[in-house]
């Protein structure tokens, strides 16, 4: 932290100014000394944390213009004391695991009680990391099984294939003529692939592969 004025820096990054505000009230009431920056958007997020030395980021996991999963690397790269605390609405037992492997030191749901939302911000700030009761059980987990770490590894030969091709680019038609298939026959994989991962779209398709398709 910024040991020199005793002060710690935030940065509070979500698109709806209610979630900043409801933030900054519950930092008001945890008892430290801070200052705060907020960003609404990725774009705003990346001119922040270049301008201004940040002790602890609390950022949504999506943006409008873009994914806090691709961003975490690069700041953590450029900034690596810099404490990342994500705080989403995004299902935290599906997707904690790949934001704390992609550097972010903490992960929370948007439906904790306040009381754990202050509990987790004074664990980033004195400890440098929280880890929920439900991202240990996740965790402890995946330790054992190996599976839960990597989502990809749930595909088959097949699918992973398929995915990797909606990755590049490519569409039902052109991926169907590439494996000399039925194209009704890959929209069912892609069926299958979405309903393995938990996704909806092929943007959230790009960002797995992106994170995790080095670690197979």
């Amino acid at each position: 932290m910024n040991q020199e004025a005793q002060v710690t820096s935030f940065l509070v990054a979500d698109d709806h100014g209610l979630i900043r505000q409801a933030i900054v009230l519950l930092l008001d009431g945890i008892g430290i000394d801070y200052k705060v920056f907020q960003a609404s958007s990725i774009h705003q997020i990346k001119d922040c944390v270049d301008a201004h030395q940040i002790d602890i980021a609390i950022m949504d996991a999506h943006f409008p213009d873009g994914n806090s999963l691709h961003l975490i690397p690069d700041i953590k790269s450029v900034h690596p004391e810099m404490k990342i605390l994500i705080f989403t609405g995004i299902e935290e037992d599906i997707h904690s695991l790949k934001f704390l492997n992609a550097g972010a030191d903490g992960f929370l749901s948007k439906l904790s009680q306040e009381s754990e939302v202050q509990n987790a911000i004074l664990k980033i700030v004195n400890d440098g990391e929280y880890i929920s009761p439900v991202t240990k059980i996740k965790l402890m987990s995946s330790l054992r099984t190996g599976t839960l770490i990597n989502p990809l590894s749930l595909l088959t030969d097949r699918e992973m294939q398929v995915a990797e091709m909606y990755a590049k680019g490519h569409g039902n038609l052109e991926i169907a003529n590439t494996l000399n298939v039925r194209q009704n026959t890959i929209s069912t994989v892609k069926k299958r692939i979405f309903h393995k991962l938990k996704i909806e779209n092929i943007v959230e398709l790009i960002d797995l592969m992106k994170n995790h398709s080095d670690f197979l």
